[in-house]
């Protein structure tokens, strides 16, 4: 897992560093994500029994976690690049009142469990602005269509410490998806903006919407706040997820 990680990494790095020598524009921005999270998590589950809640067993609470993102404008022709990260982690002690499997073990039913629940998601879009809007509406409204691969890198943890039980297992699913932005800019200093993605393919399914608005305070610096949610239902190398995240978010960042 470490390795795909470390090789996504550097994909992203050098599609930005080969990006952005051409580079007609750059918006960078990176804020934190109240994240609120529900839904079901398994690991080899035989029956409904082995699905572990979100709610009712895991007993997560809501976390904020970093997230950021970069767009670059391309010369004409060339399509436009959007990269994103989300990482989202929670872990608490909850309680399940019937034996459950997970993983290669029967875990004790009434008898409390650790568990930790890592989801990162990667954004990889590209994409083109709908030719002559901007300009047909004075720079008031753009609306950018394209594709988008996800990343969905997920890792599931549970640790019973009265059976000295404990099972991890990892998965990392690529889910191409639709990409639909748009941008409104009543004003030079404000913009409305909004972002759908998704798709169901190979039984794996995503889907993500973003509300922001932007704030331009001076220069290339602004300030931004919105809404995301994302639901995230994909099931890779035996690990089901069927996860809601959703909350409030605030971001700084640069425009060139």
């Amino acid at each position: 897992m470490v390795k795909q990680r470390t090789i996504w990494l550097v994909v992203l790095i050098w599609v930005m560093a080969a990006s952005s020598a051409h580079a007609v524009g750059l918006e960078a921005a990176a804020g934190g994500w109240y994240q609120d999270i529900s839904g079901d998590a398994s690991y080899r589950a035989d029956d409904i029994f082995d699905f572990l809640e979100v709610d009712d067993d895991l007993n997560y609470d809501s976390e904020t976690r970093l997230h950021g993102r970069v767009k670059i404008d391309m010369p004409l022709f060339l399509p436009n690049i959007y990269l994103m990260a989300a990482p989202s982690e929670f872990e608490g002690t909850g309680l399940k009142n019937v034996d459950f499997d997970f993983g290669d073990f029967e875990f004790a039913g009434n008898v409390p469990f650790f568990s930790k629940l890592t989801i990162n998601q990667y954004d990889v879009a590209l994409y083109y602005g709908l030719p002559f809007l901007r300009t047909a509406t004075l720079n008031t409204l753009n609306i950018d269509i394209g594709i988008n691969v996800r990343i969905v890198d997920v890792e599931a943890e549970v640790r019973q410490s009265a059976t000295g039980l404990s099972e991890t297992q990892d998965a990392t699913v690529p889910v191409p998806l639709v990409y639909i932005g748009v941008q409104l800019t009543p004003l030079d200093w404000l913009a409305i903006e909004a972002e759908g993605r998704g798709m169901t393919i190979s039984g794996n399914s995503v889907y993500s919407l973003i509300g922001r608005i932007r704030l331009d305070i001076f220069g290339p610096v602004f300030v931004a706040a919105g809404y995301r949610y994302d639901k995230v239902d994909v099931d890779e190398d035996d690990v089901d997820v069927d996860l809601d995240l959703k909350g409030p978010f605030a971001e700084v960042g640069l425009r060139f």
